[in-house]
């Protein structure tokens, strides 16, 4: 869980994915096509700890779903795609990205 929250506090906007997800390709096609955000994008799959980093977010999230993608905006998590769409479609997720300096909109 550590290094999950450190590589989360590196940008303002970060998201753990696999590389075979299409859930996760969604989301991060969201924050940079539609969005503007560069958020950074840690591939689990990529990493020598990802398993581990995997099961962390796991229990981060409760338990509940899949592990990736996993959003964290101003080093918080944010949650999973449902999570993400929802505060989109709300009209909070802005504000949230505004607020932790990945838009200057």
């Amino acid at each position: 869980m550590e290094r999950v929250m450190k590589i989360a506090s590196e940008r303002a906007v970060v998201v753990f994915t696999l590389s075979s997800c299409c859930m996760c390709h969604t989301v991060t096609q969201l924050m940079a096509d539609q969005l503007s955000v560069n958020a950074l994008v840690h591939e689990l799959d990529s990493d020598p700890r990802g398993k581990d980093m995997e099961r962390a977010l796991l229990k981060m999230l409760g338990g509940r779903g899949p592990a990736v993608p996993a959003v964290f905006i101003g080093g918080k998590l944010v949650g999973g795609t449902n999570r993400v769409m929802s505060l989109h479609l709300a009209g909070e997720l802005v504000p949230m990205l505004k607020s932790a300096g990945a838009l200057w909109l």
